[in-house]
């Protein structure tokens, strides 16, 4: 990993879908945005390229965008 640093992001559910992920962390401004990032293959999950905005993200899923990685923590698990 490196120097980079993960942005640990907490959900109250089983799962978040990717786009709501990326709100969420504040990633991008709106579901369209999201939509569009996703699309152009701009995001990983889990180290491979996810194209599907509502592919699900359970807890310790890793998400990279836009030189950022993003870890799912689900307070329940």
């Amino acid at each position: 990993m490196g120097d980079k640093y993960m942005k640990e992001v907490t959900i109250h559910s089983e799962y978040i879908t990717l786009g709501q992920l990326l709100k969420l962390a504040d990633a991008v401004s709106s579901g369209a945005e999201a939509k569009l990032v996703i699309s152009d293959g701009l995001v990983l999950v889990n180290g491979e390229v996810e194209t599907r905005r509502g592919k699900k993200l359970y807890h310790q899923d890793i998400v990279s965008f836009d030189g950022q990685e993003y870890l799912i923590i689900n307070e329940d698990s």
